[in-house]
């Protein structure tokens, strides 16, 4: 089972230092201590915990989508030529960016401080981790 220190928990769910001490005291996370004394806390109860932090915006449309990947977020950029524009998202703590006609940017009037979705459909997600060291 993997096991992270404090700082890397914090760093993942978005949260203080302090804040992971807290659920330690509460005994919200199991802990073990390193050959080091260095507490360390269960990878899997950090990934339970970023689930539950992880509030993101709903997109209020109501729309139904086969697609389980979206974004609500602020455009923050809008760069278009004749053709073309790249629109910049930002979702939480993510940066979307998404090229697309600048006739649809007219159409859906996405501008810098708009409210809108990003909506991802792939067939290829790649996932990397880094090697274990011993």
């Amino acid at each position: 089972m993997p096991h992270l220190r404090i700082s890397e928990a914090a760093a993942l769910v978005g949260a203080s230092d302090d804040t992971v001490r807290r659920w330690i005291d509460s005994a919200a996370v199991t802990t073990s201590v390193d050959a080091r004394g260095r507490t360390l806390i269960d990878g899997v109860d950090v990934a339970r915990l970023a689930q539950e932090r992880a509030r993101a915006p709903r997109d209020a449309t109501g729309i139904a989508r086969s697609a389980r990947n979206q974004f609500v977020g602020l455009v923050t950029s809008v760069t278009s030529d004749a053709v073309m524009s790249q629109v910049e998202l930002q979702c939480g703590p993510h940066r979307v960016v998404s090229l697309m006609s600048t006739e649809a940017v007219r159409d859906l009037g996405l501008e810098p401080g708009a409210v809108a979705t990003a909506v991802v459909k792939a067939t290829t997600v790649i996932v990397e981790r880094a090697r274990e060291t011993t």
